[in-house]
Parts: C-alpha cells; sequence; structure tokens
C-alpha cells in the first residue's frame, strides 16, 4: 500500500492536537520575568515616587542635623528653635513641615511601593513567567533587606528600606490578587488599628507611666520609703521627659558624639538591629496599611493617570481641605501650650492617619493633575528622572547629610539654625534633579538601581542605552 493510501485511511487529527502533543509552548525564563524596559516604564508613578523621594527630606533633615529626639517636635537643640533671635522664621518652618510634608510624603511612598509589587508581578504573570514570578520577587526583596541593613549600620540608622523589604516578604505578595475594594477595606481597618495600638497606646502608656510617678512623689513627700517598683516608676517617668526635653548637658554630649567623623558612627549603629527588629514590629501597621492602600489605587488606575480629572479634582479638594485645616490646629495648639508632652500628642498623633493618609492622596492628586495638563512639564519631567532612580537618590542623599552634618570636617551637626538646614534641603533637591537627569541620559538605570537588578537576577544587566539608530541612507535614482 503506497504512503497516500496510508495517509488517507487515517482519521483527520482534531484542531490544535498537534500543539498539545507538543506541550504548552517554550517560555524563556528570563524574558518571562526580565526587567522592565525603559520605554514601558509608567512616567505618572515615576513622577509620584520622585516626589514623594524628595519630600521625605524636609522631615530626615532635622535627623540628619539634630538627631532623631528633635525629629517630630524640635525641643533638644543647642540653639533654640521657638525663642530667640529667629523664633518667628523657626516656627514658620516647623509649621509648613507639618502642614504640607509630615506623614504624607513617606505614606506616599509606602503607597508607590505597594503598587511596585503589582507591577513587577504582574508583568511577569502575563509572560507565563508562572511560578518564577514568586522567585524574581523573593529574591528582589532580600536584596532590598540587605541593603537596608547596610545603610542603616553604615551610613544612617534612619534607614526605611529593611522595613519595607520585610513587609514585602512576610505580607504583601498574597494581597496582589486581592479586589480593590477588599484592599481598601484591609487597609483601613490595619491603619485604625495602628492608631489604636501605636498613637493612642503609646500616649496612654506614657499617662500611666506619669500617674504612677506621681503617686511615688506623693510616697516620698510622706516620708515613705520607696518600693522597687515605684524607683523604677520615677526612673521611666524621667527617661520619658529626657526624651521629650533632653536636658542641656545630654545634648551637649550628644553633639560631641558626632564630633569625630564616620568612626562616630558607632553611636548610631550600636543600637540598629534593635531598633529594626523593634520597627518591625510596632510598624507594621504604618507600612502594610499604606502598601495595601497603594495596591488597590495603582488596581483602580489612579497613580497611572486612568481616572477622570474630575476624580483628581476632588481628591485634591477633598484630601487637603481635611489635612491642612487639622494639621494647622495641631499645631497651633501644640505650640500655644508650649509643646506640652500629652498636648501636642493630643493635638498631632492623634489625627496623625488621617491628616496622612488625606494630605498624601491630595498630594499626589494635585501632581497628576499637572502631568495631565503638561503644566511645569520640564521641572516633572525631571522629578520623575528621581524617582526612576528612587534608591541611587536615597543612599546619595543619607551620603551626603551625613557628610554635611557628621563625617565633615565643618561638624555642623547640632548647630545650625533650625531655618536654615532647610537651604540643605533645597540644595539637596538641586542634586538630585541634576544627577537624575543626566545619568538617564547615558544610562538605562541607576547605578544602585543597576545593581539591585542584577544581583535579583543573578546576570549582569545592560547598563547603557543603546545608540539612536540612523535611518537606513537610501540610495539616489539613478539619473537617465
Amino acid at each position: 500500500m503506497s504512503s497516500a493510501a496510508i495517509v488517507s485511511d487515517e482519521a483527520p487529527l482534531p484542531s490544535g492536537a498537534g500543539e498539545e502533543l507538543a506541550g504548552p509552548p517554550y517560555i524563556d525564563p528570563y524574558l518571562a520575568t526580565r526587567p522592565v524596559e525603559p520605554s514601558e516604564r509608567i512616567s505618572s508613578v515615576d513622577l509620584i515616587r520622585g516626589f514623594s523621594l524628595m519630600g521625605i527630606l524636609i522631615m530626615n533633615i532635622t535627623d540628619f542635623a539634630y538627631g532623631f529626639s528633635n525629629y517630630a517636635v524640635p525641643l533638644s537643640t543647642a540653639k533654640p528653635v521657638f525663642n530667640g533671635p529667629h523664633w518667628k522664621i523657626n516656627t514658620a518652618a516647623w509649621f509648613l513641615r507639618w502642614i504640607l510634608a509630615e506623614g504624607k510624603m513617606r505614606a506616599l511612598f509606602s503607597m508607590l511601593f505597594g503598587a511596585g509589587v503589582v507591577l513587577l508581578t504582574a508583568r511577569a504573570e502575563s509572560r507565563g513567567a508562572g511560578v518564577r514570578a514568586a522567585d524574581i520577587y523573593t529574591r528582589r526583596n532580600m536584596w532590598l533587606v540587605l541593603f537596608g541593613m547596610l545603610h542603616c549600620y553604615l551610613i544612617w540608622n534612619g534607614d526605611i528600606l529593611y522595613f519595607y523589604g520585610v513587609a514585602a516578604l512576610l505580607f504583601l505578595f498574597p494581597f496582589r490578587s486581592l479586589k480593590p475594594k477588599k484592599l481598601l477595606w484591609t487597609a483601613g481597618i490595619i491603619l485604625l488599628i495602628n492608631t489604636l495600638v501605636v498613637q493612642f497606646g503609646q500616649t496612654l502608656a506614657a499617662m500611666h507611666t506619669m500617674k504612677q510617678a506621681q503617686k511615688a512623689n506623693i510616697a516620698l513627700a510622706h516620708h515613705q520609703v520607696l518600693t522597687d517598683d515605684q524607683i523604677s516608676d520615677l526612673k521611666s517617668w524621667q527617661n520619658m521627659q529626657d526624651r521629650w526635653r533632653m536636658p542641656t548637658k545630654k545634648i551637649y554630649k550628644d553633639i560631641a558624639a558626632h564630633q569625630h567623623g564616620w568612626l562616630s558612627q558607632g553611636a548610631d549603629a550600636k543600637d540598629a538591629l534593635t531598633g529594626e527588629l523593634k520597627g518591625a514590629y510596632f510598624g507594621f501597621g504604618d507600612w502594610v496599611g499604606l502598601m495595601l492602600l497603594g495596591i488597590a489605587l495603582y488596581r483602580l488606575g489612579f497613580f497611572s493617570l486612568k481616572c477622570s480629572t474630575r476624580t483628581y479634582v476632588l481628591t485634591a479638594i477633598i484630601g487637603l481641605g481635611i489635612a491642612w485645616p487639622i494639621t494647622f490646629w495641631g499645631c497651633w495648639h501644640a505650640w500655644r501650650s508650649h509643646f506640652d508632652m500629652f498636648s501636642t500628642a493630643y493635638a498631632l498623633n492623634f489625627p496623625y492617619d488621617l491628616t496622612r493618609v488625606s494630605g498624601a492622596l491630595g498630594n499626589a492628586a494635585v501632581l497628576l493633575l499637572l502631568a495631565r495638563f503638561g503644566i511645569f512639564k520640564w521641572l516633572l519631567a525631571r522629578v520623575a528622572a528621581v524617582g526612576q532612580m528612587a534608591l541611587s537618590n536615597y543612599i546619595l542623599t543619607s551620603l551626603t547629610m551625613k557628610i554635611v552634618f557628621v563625617w565633615g570636617s565643618w561638624h555642623w551637626y547640632g548647630y545650625v539654625e533650625y531655618y536654615k538646614v532647610y537651604y540643605a534641603v533645597a540644595a539637596m533637591w538641586v542634586v538630585n534633579l541634576t544627577f537624575s537627569t543626566l545619568w538617564l541620559r547615558v544610562f538605562r538605570f541607576g547605578p544602585l538601581e543597576w545593581c539591585w537588578r542584577s544581583l535579583t537576577y543573578w546576570k549582569r544587566q545592560p547598563m547603557r542605552l543603546a545608540p539612536p539608530q540612523s535611518p537606513p541612507v537610501q540610495a539616489a535614482p539613478a539619473v537617465v
């Protein structure tokens, strides 16, 4: 029987059977999980990330210049902030810091980190990466934890990278596919618990310590022998007061400890591990709640400019309409009380989560409206470049500020007038904007972003941008 007869006697294969017998199409695992190309980036996300990263320095500058005890309210400085010859401009700077930026910039940055979870995993999964998407996600955040630890121990103990990496590794991945409504509810519940436990809980604990110390003082006044618990209560209350308003002797002792260049970093790094462990525990509601909110907003199209103009206008009006007046009232109340510990906590800490979330969303909405209508396009493009190189700029800022205030030979730590530290903020912004813009004209990624990606994929990533290709030269038509 001929081969032709054999073929004709066989039943025809059903459609698609060849593909099924051969197995699913091969997917290159690297291509399925490859890093995002510059042309694939969402410029509005980079813009908000850059804006929030630069804005965070408005708060962190007081830590660099005076230490963490002066982060929220600068009451422990060598040069008094709220009295003396410059009290008016210092007070105005402090009010503006709280109204425009405190909590709002970090909240927005945390939201963008949550949105990044969806960006990374959704792209990989859409390319057929499957379980390898989780592998890349895990490695990426493990490296982030290591970067954060090195940053904390060797440069500045105010690091945030460690906590972001831990939050991503332990909590975020399972939430990436939840619907926005569930994410919003979950984020709201977590932030509410954070307010009750951290903001209210810490204040109530301080009030309890004060009352126990008052009882011990009454016992002393009646010439009673104090118990060990009462002695402990008195010490705890005194330590709490010293942290709020540091005695002059301790202020200059802290300044002296930061006058020996990089070697004095040991004074900051020795408690870094304890701080990171405590922060990872108590900061859960802070970071994770905001990151889940960021995932929800990205899924709703808020950060990618997919919402209507009306949505952004209403968000800006409502968000800033809530944040600014409440924060102004809180600052005024705290200032009028001469920064009494409990009056300040009542005025600034209790509404903190409400004002920072509403303010962050209001800030983002204003920024996205400017981007939609092309206002300040030249400047916004450079802010987006900062966001594209967020890790490099974050570390660069820490290095620069530590050199300026601690490691440098001029020893400015503790001695700069409060309003003048914001000159350093403005100068650092110029450096961030200029450095990022010039770097990205030549390279695909920032230097640390390139290192991070290469380590994550365990493969050296291309660094330089491909040179623009000239159009092919066409031969001139022959002359007849």
